[in-house]
């Protein structure tokens, strides 16, 4: 998502992978200021790889971490904006249910769905 948070990538993975495994190809190419993502994306690998790439990552420490991160509070509260991209997505029955038989017969349908997001943002 952009800073109006309008989707940018998307990528489908399978269900028994880790979202968070995919955040290097989903900044791969794009050279944000921040990262704001949620609790599951705090791995010491996506801390390492967006500072190495001078992105500052804005994700709150998970429970179990034993030396936690200071964040900013108020610039991560925009994170809804993300939250609120996904309603609009799944706003579309064949996407909120997944009627597609396929990987790629679903992401054709999201792709076509942030086409249309785009279109209105224009």
């Amino acid at each position: 998502m952009d800073a109006f948070g309008i989707p940018v990538r998307a990528i489908i993975t399978e269900g028994t992978r880790a979202a968070c495994s995919q955040s290097p190809y989903l900044i791969e190419g794009i050279s944000p200021k921040y990262l704001l993502a949620d609790r599951a994306y705090d791995t010491d690998k996506i801390i390492k790889d967006t500072a190495e790439k001078g992105i500052i990552p804005f994700i709150p420490s998970k429970k179990n971490r034993k030396i936690k991160r200071d964040f900013d509070k108020n610039l991560y509260k925009f994170r809804h904006l993300v939250e609120n991209m996904f309603l609009k997505i799944k706003q579309w029955r064949g996407i909120y249910t997944r009627y597609a038989k396929n990987s790629a017969s679903f992401l054709a349908a999201v792709q076509i769905r942030c086409i249309h997001i785009w279109a209105n943002f224009l």
